[in-house]
């Protein structure tokens, strides 16, 4: 099962890490950009950019999280560059999460399913392993997805509390039982993964957990007993290892912490080439979360 698959790699690799591939034009060094005067030339920028870092990075995090909006910037040829970022890391031995907040139903949810997780009569459209989606349609805008994730072997990531500042706005809201929304939708998200539980006993439904809201993090913890945890809000956002501790459970199980621009754009502070500050700059981040969780312990 995948999350057992994920959970295996990351005791293996001793790292929790997945590096942020929301690779903006301009987060490239300027010898990369010069000449590029149209999309189809950032994205090949991109595209190298990224097969670069994936390549220096492979050994050392179990996954990547690639954020489909930064190449829907770039029109058809952003697509393009997304399909084989991602196929690129998959063919590496990463996992990849496709971030792109899905949120439908019926058939159009079957739709996006099958173009993340399934495989239709040509083959895999975006051949990701792990997709983010929006819970906020019910039941029936989940259960399309569920149904590719357990046909492919695959899994969800639902948005629950995440790290935005203005989260709370909605997420932090009472409802009549005393319960905050963010508690409800993680109700439902183990409920929505009830009979897919692995090995480790993590269900095919994961949970968008954010690292800037430790608090709220612990209460989730301790309630969704069966739920992965994917943990933005690392490093740019403010989000610490010390705090961020509270998304996983004994013995450091059950989250992978997420971080974009602190690797992509690690060689504007450090200097040198963009692929070794990326590096350095990954081992620093697994350092700092084993200081905080200490060595993830095998089953």
């Amino acid at each position: 099962m995948i999350f057992d698959s994920l959970q295996k790699k990351i005791i293996e690799m001793q790292n929790p890490t997945c590096v942020g591939l929301d690779t903006s034009f301009s987060y490239l060094p300027e010898e990369m950009r010069a000449g590029v005067k149209d999309f189809s030339g950032v994205s090949e920028a991109i595209l190298t950019f990224n097969k670069t870092l994936i390549d220096n990075l492979c050994d050392l995090v179990p996954a990547v999280k690639v954020q489909i909006a930064y190449y829907e910037a770039y029109g058809a040829a952003g697509l393009e560059c997304f399909q084989k970022t991602c196929e690129y890391a998959r063919n590496k031995g990463l996992f990849v999460i496709a971030d792109c907040k899905r949120n439908d139903i019926g058939a159009t949810a079957s739709r996006y399913a099958e173009a993340y997780l399934g495989e239709g009569e040509f083959g895999r459209a975006f051949p990701a392993d792990l997709l983010t989606v929006n819970g906020y349609l019910g039941t029936d805008g989940i259960a399309p997805f569920l149904e590719e994730c357990k046909k492919h072997d695959g899994g969800i990531f639902v948005l629950v509390k995440t790290s935005n500042p203005s989260s709370g706005e909605l997420q932090d809201l009472k409802l009549e039982n005393g319960c905050t929304v963010y508690e409800y939708m993680g109700d439902l998200v183990e409920q929505w993964g009830e009979g897919t539980l692995g090995e480790y006993g993590f269900s095919r439904v994961g949970a968008v957990v954010g690292a800037t809201y430790p608090e709220e993090a612990k209460i989730l913890r301790e309630k969704l007993e069966h739920t992965f945890f994917l943990i933005p809000g690392y490093g740019a956002q403010g989000g610490k290892a010390e705090t961020l501790k509270n998304c996983f459970k004994n013995g450091g199980w059950g989250g992978i912490v997420n971080n974009s621009r602190g690797i992509l754009c690690a060689y504007q502070k450090r200097g040198g080439s963009y692929f070794e500050a990326a590096r350095a700059a990954a081992v620093d981040m697994k350092k700092d979360l084993l200081s905080a969780l200490g060595e993830i312990c095998a089953k």
